[in-house]
């Protein structure tokens, strides 16, 4: 029906629904989804710096907002929570924090409570934030920590503890604190 807006379209679509101001129907455009080859051939070409504007809120420690983070995300129940050092492996960050959520509502309140945490405690807020829309991989950016929520099915399919091998890495326990792992320690 013209000017209605059907947005329902699969996750691994290759298209998507858009719509153009001034035109009274939708149009579709090709999107990408990235997968697993293109991951890892970017890692093979080195590290990727980070750019000059990209810079943190605050001056708390990267290691405070992680184990804040994983506060939060313990609240939430969030499983398989795993902590990686990628100070001498990235130009992307120092921490990656990798959680399976059982559905999307679960990585839904994991994100908020990260999200909250950090800007209530720490006065932090995401430089970016992707995946929101279906809450299958949610990407947190917090300039030199990055939070990764996954559903099992994405988060065996991409399989980053893998792709980041070589760092140094800490597994959280359900009923372990974030101020009890001592990669986080200060």
């Amino acid at each position: 029906m013209p000017g209605s807006l059907n947005v329902a379209r699969p996750f691994n679509s290759p298209y998507c629904r858009e719509w153009i101001p001034g035109r009274s129907t939708l149009s579709e455009k090709k999107t990408s989804t990235p997968n697993r080859e293109d991951l890892e051939a970017s890692l093979k070409k080195g590290a990727p710096e980070r750019s000059k504007d990209k810079k943190r809120q605050t001056a708390a420690s990267t290691r405070y907002i992680a184990r804040l983070a994983v506060d939060a995300i313990l609240d939430k129940k969030g499983k398989d929570i795993l902590i990686l050092d990628v100070t001498g492996v990235s130009g992307v960050a120092d921490i990656f924090i990798i959680v399976t959520g059982d559905s999307d509502l679960q990585n839904r309140a994991i994100v908020e409570s990260v999200r909250m945490k950090l800007k209530e405690e720490a006065s932090e807020r995401p430089w970016h934030v992707e995946g929101t829309d279906h809450h299958h991989w949610v990407l947190m950016d917090y300039v030199d920590l990055v939070v990764h929520v996954f559903l099992p099915e994405q988060r065996a399919f991409y399989e980053l503890e893998r792709l980041w091998g070589d760092a140094p890495r800490a597994e959280v326990r359900d009923d372990q604190q974030a101020s009890d792992i001592a990669l986080l320690a200060d």
